[in-house]
């Protein structure tokens, strides 16, 4: 059986992941994010498009200065304009001031854009291809020619698709790369096309440059390298116009890890997770937990049955390791648990667990009894672990809630609202008895609990509320629904999730409130012991 090729991945997050609804990268952001996927062993980097905005250019002027080891920076742009000689194409001029080792043109594969966006003939764009890669390789770039709508374009005219591609190689191009820039081709097509296009241009690499649109963008890219193409462009999280691009965090480990394809990534492929959290920590937008491989569903089991079956084997329920892409497994605990998964998520947890214990038994009793009344425990592990905690190890908490008031009143003005809220609490044979003011029933709440714990408690100064979700769980009842309040805290190291829930939005506020300092307070404990 003969090796399989080596498949160069061509990044181009910088540029076309920034076309994206929502997605904005500052020239700082960039430059970070050239050198971490130049770390992960990207073999090319699409800065962004000279002359565009003013961003791409500062990015290319402070990009001079970076020290890469692996990747090539490339600058994106188009071929020259019909009827204007290359050398004197601002656009083109531009692309080689940017001074970078390789220049990504694109040009027009469909008819239909040749004779109606850009309003020119066959024959000059055909010349506008050939003469502006022409031009670039004659000043010492490497050039990859990404034939735009190449798919559309060869269903339209074969012929004329054919024709500019053979227009860039004629050029110099180094790679012919075949866009499906609507993201509407099928699986059998684009390797059907793909396996054309390799058999006609053997002494030329060919790429792919796949969109979403129809939620394919990974199975197409796939499909094309089996084809026989040995470059991939794409996006990382999948980031781009419309739907986004083909996502690099998938076609990556598919791959590596599934086909067998030498990257030069492959051995970085364990640090994939931490990547995909650090561009979307960059782009500042939400992590996709239904990622495939990077999000953190990846390895989740929820059902007892599931839990208990990767217990014993691993790869039965889960298709891959999953530390070779940086993620792990994690077991949720709901009322489909059984009572492997709670052993799974105790141990998990470093708590020692003896599954066929009475307290083991009512704790799942409990467990259920509270999912059943709009508790849920996914996102709120420091709960689960009181819970378990109180169950197993039978252990006092380390206050005693006697009572607490929350009370707002209302000013002249309409935004002028103050909430005060009073809390009792034992700690030892200490009542402590304080009172707070908040601009909310919740934040009046914080302020009052914290004055009764400090004084016992120095380390609750340092916990913080870090995210507040609330959650109707039966709109049909109206103002009488249970409401289940999720809060994330952090104490500057340690970040934790505690919930609440009840038909009383204060309530279950004040409930995962309260667990939230009990589980700083375990932490604490746990430290010393």
């Amino acid at each position: 059986m003969s090796q399989k090729p080596s498949i160069l991945i061509y990044d181009t997050t910088l540029r076309d992941g920034t076309q994206g609804e929502g997605v904005s990268f500052s020239v700082s952001a960039k430059l970070r994010l050239a050198e971490k996927f130049d770390h992960f062993g990207i073999d090319y980097i699409e800065g962004g498009w000279p002359g565009s905005n003013p961003r791409d250019m500062a990015f290319f002027e402070k990009a001079k200065k970076l020290e890469l080891k692996h990747a090539k920076l490339a600058a994106f742009g188009s071929t020259r304009r019909a009827n204007t000689a290359v050398e004197e194409d601002a656009q083109i001029k531009l692309l080689l001031e940017a001074d970078t080792p390789v220049v990504t043109i694109f040009g027009k594969t469909w008819l239909l854009h040749v004779t109606e966006v850009l309003r020119t003939t066959a024959e000059e764009n055909l010349a506008m291809i050939e003469d502006t890669v022409r031009h670039l390789v004659k000043n010492g770039r490497e050039v990859i020619y990404d034939a735009e709508h190449f798919f559309d374009g060869y269903k339209d005219n074969p012929e004329f698709a054919l024709e500019t591609l053979e227009a860039a190689q004629r050029g110099g191009a180094s790679c012919l790369t075949l866009c499906d820039t609507n993201g509407g081709s099928q699986v059998d097509e684009v390797r059907e096309l793909t396996e054309i296009v390799v058999k006609k241009f053997p002494d030329i690499r060919v790429g792919m440059h796949c969109h979403n649109d129809c939620g394919l963008g990974v199975a197409v890219s796939l499909v094309g390298v089996q084809a026989g193409a040995t470059m991939v462009q794409g996006t990382m999280n999948g980031l781009g116009e419309r739907i986004g691009n083909g996502d690099l965090t998938s076609i990556m480990p598919n791959l590596s890890l599934k086909l067998g394809y030498p990257l030069n990534s492959s051995e970085q492929m364990p640090h994939l997770r931490d990547l995909a959290l650090f561009v979307n920590e960059m782009a500042n937008i939400r992590n996709n937990i239904k990622a495939p491989f990077v999000g953190a569903s990846a390895f989740v089991h929820k059902g007892g049955v599931h839990a208990d079956a990767v217990k014993k084997v691993k790869h039965s329920y889960e298709h891959i390791e999953p530390e070779s892409v940086g993620n792990r497994t994690r077991v949720l605990v709901s009322d489909m648990s059984g009572r492997s998964s709670i052993l799974m998520k105790a141990n998990d947890m470093g708590m020692d667990v003896d599954s066929k214990s009475e307290e083991m038994k009512d704790f799942l009793q409990e467990l259920k009894q509270l999912e059943f009344r709009g508790y849920e425990y996914e996102a709120a592990d420091a709960s689960f672990r009181l819970l378990l905690h109180r169950f197993v190890d039978k252990k006092p908490d380390p206050f005693e809630v006697i009572t607490y008031k929350v009370m707002d009143q209302y000013g002249d003005w309409k935004d002028d609202v103050t909430a005060e809220a009073t809390v009792k609490i034992k700690i030892g044979d200490t009542i402590q008895h304080t009172a707070g003011e908040g601009t909310g029933p919740v934040g009046a709440l914080d302020v009052a609990f914290r004055s009764a714990l400090e004084p016992h408690f120095p380390s609750i100064e340092k916990v913080r509320l870090t995210d507040f979700k609330v959650r109707i769980i039966d709109g049909a009842k109206g103002a009488q629904a249970i409401t289940r309040v999720q809060i994330e805290s952090t104490d500057g190291q340690n970040t934790w999730g505690t919930v609440g829930a009840s038909d009383d939005i204060i309530e279950a506020s004040w409930e995962a409130l309260k667990d939230s300092f009990a589980y700083k307070l375990m932490l604490d404990a746990e430290a010393k012991a």
